[in-house]
């Protein structure tokens, strides 16, 4: 199958670095240059770059207090802050002729999945202890329900384990998807429908990181609320 060009095929040779790869550095890289951009014109009336990302910055904390609470909204931000800004890049890079959505890839979608289901259970054991496993036994804990305690504590452990999974997988169904049907289309008709297409393909980036953060903000609240 011909493999397509891309803008960092003339930096980097595609066979010794992935384009996932190579796309995923490039958009961190984007992201740390405007961070570091904002940092040193910050302003008390913000304006321009810092407006936009200030926007963005607080609709990510509202999205953690209300799901976590104000505790531990402010504990988990920079983590879910720096998940939702790369997935974002990452979707939108698919978008630009000659460059690459690293989303698109599995592999990069489970580094970042990965990471998710570690810190959860991570902080789960950290808050509750062993009293974390009450997570996982449902709400009936007697000698008399202990078979359905067992079955419940299989059906928790099994939705847990599949967590990366899905996470994963979703985000790389629906990039690969948009970017098939874009390719689809632009060969049919080079201007009208992809123009379509692609602000739909805007919306689909939208929506899947917002998706996967507010998934991942749910697994961290699940983690650290008190079990009932």
């Amino acid at each position: 199958m011909h493999e397509e060009k891309l803008l960092m095929d003339i930096f980097i040779n595609p066979h010794t670095v992935p384009h996932f790869v190579s796309y995923a550095f490039l958009a961190s890289l984007l992201l740390i240059g405007t961070a570091l951009m904002v940092r040193t014109s910050l302003q008390l009336v913000p304006t321009g770059v810092q407006n936009f990302m200030e926007t963005i910055a607080e609709g990510i904390l509202n999205l953690c207090e209300e799901n976590i609470g104000h505790h531990w909204a402010k504990h988990f931000f920079p983590f879910i802050g720096t998940i939702a800004l790369y997935v974002a890049v990452c979707n939108f890079m698919g978008l630009i002729p000659g460059f690459f959505s690293p989303t698109s890839n599995i592999n990069n979608n489970i580094a970042l999945a990965i990471p998710v289901f570690l810190a959860t259970h991570i902080y789960g054991v950290r808050v509750h202890g062993f009293g974390y496993l009450k997570h996982f036994l449902g709400p009936i804990r007697s000698i008399a329900a202990l078979p359905l305690m067992i079955l419940i504590f299989l059906i928790e452990l099994i939705g847990h384990l599949v967590r990366p999974v899905t996470l994963s997988v979703r985000l790389f169904g629906n990039m690969v998807a948009k970017h098939i049907i874009l390719l689809v289309l632009a060969s049919l008709s080079p201007w009208i429908i992809p123009t379509a297409i692609l602000a739909l393909g805007t919306l689909v980036s939208i929506i899947q990181a917002f998706v996967f953060t507010l998934l991942a903000t749910l697994y961290l609240a699940g983690a650290v609320e008190e079990a009932h």
